[in-house]
């Protein structure tokens, strides 16, 4: 197993690289990048027309009227450029970094990610590292939390849903599967703001932030009934959605596996069913189950809370990604590209490996990876 796990490890780095290339190159096409929202802040077509120039420091905002030149024009590629001196576009241009040909800004940006240096954020004069930093909190609390409800609710209802296929029992909780799948996991959320929140009726949680404004003067025991009373309704919002699924997945698993010959030929040996269920059936079935889990995590770790972070005002990775897209942030882009594209190749490693501890006699050392 050692040396299939070195085997992936090693595969990550071309992997990523090709990941970061096709990325870049997409880049390189989408109209509207930083150089044009200065643009907009210069002639007031943005809401702050102001210019922030300076990396690192704080930026200072300058008059627009130095630089506007009424009735000049430029032949600048950029639109909106009309009436700005081409010293400007140029001053724009260097600030960014986008004055060097793509191929060299691409060398440049993967020489830095190799030693984990993304750079600073265009628009946010902070470094894009402390931004992924100070979200991290709330998308693994979002991701792990939801991720580990979802699967301690789904595998053991699938089990019982296939166990007792077709009872009474089988009949109401797939009542309840319909009803999680039907519901969006944000119009859910936007249900519990009303009932629990202070929407309207009840206001028993709070509606903003990871923890409360104190959170540092209470004790480890308050500490922990804090943060868990702040994702509350986050997460029960999340689970909802994504428990639906995961259940059916398990569930039709285990039917196809109960139904195969060797579970008839080891009842017949006179194993009990519940040896019968956990020593045969669970190891095939749940391969199916274990494969999603990767993406399953990836998933719920950005774009699924992303909705979620923008009804709870919660500050996570995701809403930052979807802000910096938006805001055409390229370091910010790249450095939550690189790092989700990251945990998604290590995840598959680990997947792989619960694989082989759910089934010890699935051998990834004689496959070609």
């Amino acid at each position: 197993m050692y040396p299939y796990i070195l085997r992936r490890l090693l595969l990550i780095i071309p992997t990523l690289l090709g990941i970061m290339v096709i990325n870049f190159m997409v880049i390189q096409f989408v109209p509207g990048g930083p150089v044009e929202q200065m643009i907009a802040q210069l002639t007031g077509d943005n809401v702050e027309a102001t210019a922030r120039f300076g990396g690192g420091s704080p930026q200072e905002t300058r008059d627009t009227s130095q630089f506007i030149e009424l009735g000049s024009s430029t032949n600048s590629r950029y639109r909106g450029a009309q009436g700005l001196p081409p010293d400007l576009i140029l001053e724009i241009e260097e600030q960014f970094g986008l004055d060097k040909p793509a191929h060299e800004r691409f060398l440049i940006m993967i020489g830095n990610y190799v030693r984990f240096d993304f750079g600073d954020s265009y628009f946010q004069d902070r470094s894009v590292a402390q931004l992924l930093i100070d979200k991290l909190p709330v998308s693994i609390s979002l991701g792990l939390w939801t991720t580990l409800l979802v699967y301690l609710i789904s595998i053991p209802l699938g089990i019982a849903k296939a166990v007792r296929d077709g009872s009474r029992f089988d009949v109401w909780t797939s009542g309840l599967v319909i009803f999680g799948n039907a519901i969006p996991g944000f119009l859910f959320a936007i249900l519990l703001i009303i009932l629990f929140a202070g929407g309207r009726y009840l206001d028993w949680f709070p509606l903003r932030g990871l923890v409360s404004s104190g959170w540092d003067t209470m004790n480890w025991f308050q500490q922990i009934l804090d943060y868990f009373w702040h994702l509350a309704l986050p997460i029960l919002s999340m689970v909802i959605g994504g428990f639906a699924g995961l259940t059916m997945l398990t569930k039709n698993s285990f039917i196809e596996e109960i139904n195969k010959q060797y579970v008839i030929t080891a009842r017949a040996k006179g194993l009990t069913e519940q040896r019968t269920l956990y020593g045969h059936i669970f190891r095939n079935a749940m391969l199916i189950v274990i494969a999603g889990f990767p993406s399953a995590f990836i998933g719920i770790f950005f774009t699924g809370s992303l909705l979620t972070e923008v009804i709870f005002s919660l500050d996570g990775i995701g809403l930052l990604g979807f802000e910096a897209a938006l805001t055409r942030d390229y370091p910010v882009m790249f450095g939550t590209l690189f790092l989700f594209t990251l945990l998604g190749l290590l995840m598959g490693i680990i997947s792989d490996v619960m694989y082989h501890l759910v089934d010890p006699r699935i051998d990834f050392d004689s496959r070609e990876t």
